[in-house]
C-alpha cells in the first residue's frame, strides 16, 4: 500500500483529499456503545462519579462553539490527576477506543466532536495552579485552569499571563490549539509562551516535552517536542500540565479608538505604527459593520467606519511618546475622532465591547426564523496584502447577501469574519460554506494561511492539504503514525484520511 501511495501523482492525491473532505457529514457513524467491562475498568480508576453515560453530559461534550454538528462521545470521563489519565488511556488503548480531550469547549472548528464515537476525557477536575516561580517568570498549571483563573491567582504577584483569545478557555486547551488573541502582537501566541508540557500519549505513557521539571528560557536540546504538541489539537496526546511564561504587569496602560475613511487607511496606519517601532500591545481592526454592531450591543457611540482599537503598555514616560507617535501616524493616514482612555474602567469597557463582538454580531440577526448562529472563520496574510483581502472579502459578502462583520488582529495580518446565519435556511448555509472556502483560498493565493488561530479541526482539513501540499501532509501523517499508530487520539481532526 505504501508503494501504491507513492506512485500517486501529487495532483491525484490532492484531488482525493478534497473529495474525502466533501463527504465530511457522513464520514463516520456514531461510535459503538462501550462494553460494561470497560466501564467497570473506568470506574475502578476514577470512581462512579468520574464516569458519565448521561445523554445531556455526552451532548455537552460533543460540541464546541462552532457550527459543526454535535457528535457526542459514548462516555465522558472526569479524571483527577495525570495518573488517572494515564490509566484510563491504557484502558482505551487496550480496547482501541478513540480518546477526545475536552477543556472548556470554546473551540471554533469542531475539535471536540466525537466523529468516531469513543471516550471524552473532560479535564475540568484537574484545576490546580502549580509551581509558581515569580523570580523566573513561569508557572505550571493543570488543564482545568482557565486564563482568567490563572490571572486571578497572580493578582498580587505583579505578573500576568497575556495570551487572550477572548473566551475564558483552559490554558492547556489553548496550548493544544496554539491560541492567540488581542495581545499577540506584543506578547506572542501560545507557541511563544509555552516552556514545557506534560502529555499522556495514546498508550498511556507520559512524556515531558522539555524534560521532567525543566524550565529553561531557551534550549536547543534535540527536537522541539514542545512545539510539536502545541497546536496539535489533541491528535497526538492529552496535555495534563503546561509550564507557561509569565510577564510583568505594565506600570501603566492607555487605550484608544480611532476611525478612518477606508480599510486601506486603517491598515496603512497599522503598518506604519509597527514600522516606527512603537511597542503597541494591541491593535485591532473593526470594519464599519462591526462598529455599528458594537455600538448597538454595548451602548457605545463610536463612528460607524473602519476603526482601530489600540492599547499601549509601559511606564508613564514611555506611554506619552508611544501615544504621540501613534496619533501622529494615524492622522497622517486620515485617522480622526481619537478617544483615549487611561483609567481602568473605561479601558475595560472598550475591550469588553471588542470581546463581545461575537454576541454583537448575533444581535444583528434577531429576526431569523430560527435563533441566529455565528460561524466565525479566520485567515492570516502578510500585512501588505491585508487591505486587498479585506476589500475583496467585503465585496464578496455584499455580492452574496451575507451578514459578516469583520474584526481582526491586524498587527499580525490575522482577521475574523463573524458570519451570522439563519440555521433554518439551508440555502443561506450553503452560501456561507462556499464563502468560507473562497475566503480561505483567497488567503492562500496571497501567500497566507487558511487559519491564523482557530485551527484546522474538522472544517479546514482539505484546505490544509492545499496549504501544505501532499508531501507536507504525508509528513504530518508519519509523525501521527509514530506517536499514535492506532489513530486513537482525536481521530478525524486536522488530517484527512489517507488516500488509498
Amino acid at each position: 500500500m505504501l508503494l501504491g501511495r507513492r506512485l500517486l501523482s501529487r495532483r491525484h492525491r490532492l484531488a482525493l483529499c478534497l473529495a474525502q473532505c466533501r463527504s465530511l457529514k457522513t464520514e463516520h457513524p456514531a461510535g459503538s456503545a462501550v462494553q460494561d467491562a470497560v466501564l467497570s475498568a473506568f470506574r475502578s480508576v476514577c470512581g462512579d462519579g468520574g464516569v458519565s453515560l448521561g445523554e445531556a453530559v455526552r451532548e455537552q461534550h460533543g460540541k464546541d462553539e462552532s457550527v459543526h454538528r454535535c457528535c457526542p462521545p459514548d462516555v465522558v470521563l472526569f479524571p483527577r490527576c495525570v495518573e488517572e489519565v494515564s490509566a484510563l488511556a491504557k484502558i482505551c488503548s487496550r480496547h482501541r477506543l478513540p480518546i477526545i480531550p475536552f477543556g472548556t469547549g470554546t473551540g471554533l472548528e469542531g475539535g471536540v466532536s466525537a466523529v468516531q464515537g469513543g471516550v471524552c476525557f473532560s479535564l475540568r477536575n484537574m484545576d490546580r495552579v502549580l509551581d509558581l516561580h515569580q523570580e523566573d517568570f513561569d508557572v505550571t498549571v493543570e488543564p482545568g485552569v482557565t486564563r482568567k483563573a490563572l490571572n486571578a491567582s497572580l493578582r498580587d504577584t505583579g505578573l500576568w499571563f497575556p495570551v487572550d483569545p477572548g473566551a475564558d478557555a483552559s490554558l492547556c486547551g489553548m496550548a493544544a490549539t496554539s491560541a492567540s488573541g488581542t495581545n499577540a502582537v506584543r506578547y506572542g501566541t501560545m507557541r511563544e509562551n509555552v516552556v514545557n508540557l506534560e502529555v499522556v500519549l495514546a498508550d498511556g505513557s507520559v512524556v515531558h516535552t522539555a524534560g521532567k521539571g525543566r524550565r529553561p528560557r531557551k534550549t536547543v536540546a534535540g527536537y522541539n517536542l514542545t512545539n510539536l504538541f502545541v497546536g496539535s489539537e489533541g491528535t497526538l496526546g492529552v496535555i495534563t500540565k503546561a509550564t507557561l511564561r509569565l510577564h510583568g504587569v505594565p506600570e501603566a496602560a492607555v487605550s484608544a479608538v480611532c476611525s478612518f475613511p477606508s480599510v486601506q487607511a486603517a491598515v496603512d496606519s497599522t503598518v506604519h505604527i509597527l514600522q516606527a517601532g512603537v511597542p503597541v500591545a494591541r491593535i485591532e481592526f473593526l470594519d464599519d459593520v462591526m462598529m455599528d454592531a458594537c455600538n448597538r450591543f454595548s451602548s457605545l457611540s463610536y463612528a460607524v467606519s473602519p476603526s482601530l482599537f489600540l492599547e499601549f503598555h509601559g511606564s508613564e514616560g514611555s506611554l506619552e511618546e508611544q501615544v504621540h507617535t501613534a496619533e501622529e501616524i494615524s492622522q497622517s493616514n486620515g485617522g480622526s475622532g481619537f478617544q483615549w482612555a487611561k483609567d481602568a474602567e473605561t479601558r475595560e469597557r472598550l475591550w469588553r465591547a471588542r470581546h463581545d463582538a461575537w454576541y454583537a454580531s448575533l444581535a444583528l440577526r434577531l429576526m431569523c426564523v430560527c435563533a441566529p448562529q455565528a460561524y466565525s472563520t479566520d485567515v492570516c496574510v502578510p500585512l501588505s496584502r491585508l487591505p486587498q483581502i479585506l476589500v475583496e472579502t467585503k465585496e464578496d459578502l455584499v455580492d452574496n447577501g451575507l451578514t459578516g462583520p469583520i474584526v481582526g488582529h491586524v498587527g499580525d495580518g490575522n482577521f475574523h469574519c463573524l458570519m451570522v446565519v439563519d440555521p433554518g435556511d439551508p440555502e443561506e448555509m450553503h452560501r456561507v460554506h462556499l464563502f468560507v472556502e473562497r475566503l480561505a483560498r483567497r488567503a492562500l493565493a496571497m501567500d497566507g494561511t487558511c487559519t491564523g488561530e482557530h485551527g484546522v479541526g474538522l472544517g479546514k482539513r482539505a484546505l490544509l492539504c492545499e496549504e501544505m501540499g501532499p508531501v507536507g501532509v504525508e509528513l504530518m501523517w508519519r509523525l501521527k503514525d509514530a506517536i499514535d499508530p492506532r489513530n486513537l487520539m482525536n481521530p478525524g481532526k486536522v488530517l484527512l484520511p489517507r488516500a488509498i
